[in-house]
């Protein structure tokens, strides 16, 4: 059961760096528009490639941090009932659910990956004025789903063990509660 848990805990760890190195890409794109917008306005000269490089780092923003949202409970809920319920209720409901999710993961992966490969083999670039490669970008969308779906195995299977546990809450639970 440790080798699980160090599995559980390595996944959480790597699902974390992920997030926490895209926190800065936040920085970067406020910066960026900032920028741009004094560009614009003040000085009557926009960039190019701002507006275009900003949407790029959103999407890679966006697609990469599944995981770290689902780590951190983040992804919209039902709280009338949800809220309610117990550890255990609560666990039994997201094992339910994961069928959902699982599904969700697929067809991010499946999808997700043959646009990436199609792009990728295309050497696909953007037909703006700046034409950035589009394909690094792409690739992060099999990337993303499959960070999202090892989260949420993670998840799977720590509800399985609140449920077998009878909702008990584990040291690890105690911990992110504490962080949040």
């Amino acid at each position: 059961m440790a080798g699980l848990h160090a599995i559980l805990d390595l996944v959480d760890t790597i699902n974390d760096w992920v997030g926490k190195v895209l926190s800065f890409g936040v920085l970067f794109m406020f910066v960026m528009v900032l920028i741009e917008v004094v560009r614009r306005y003040f000085f009557n000269s926009p960039t190019v490639w701002g507006n275009e490089l900003t949407q790029l780092i959103f999407g890679v923003y966006v697609v990469l941090c599944g995981g770290y949202i689902l780590r951190w409970g983040g992804h919209v809920n039902v709280d009338i009932f949800y809220s309610r319920f117990s550890t255990k209720n609560k666990a039994i409901t997201d094992i339910i659910t994961f069928v959902l999710f699982f599904l969700f993961c697929g067809m991010m992966l499946t999808y997700g990956g043959s646009l990436a490969w199609e792009s990728l083999a295309r050497f696909e670039h953007s037909q703006s004025a700046w034409n950035p490669p589009l394909y690094p970008v792409k690739l992060m969308i099999p990337l993303g789903a499959f960070l999202l779906l090892l989260q949420g195995i993670a998840k799977l299977l720590r509800d399985i063990e609140a449920v077998i546990t009878g909702g008990k809450i584990t040291k690890r639970e105690t911990r992110e509660t504490e962080t949040l």
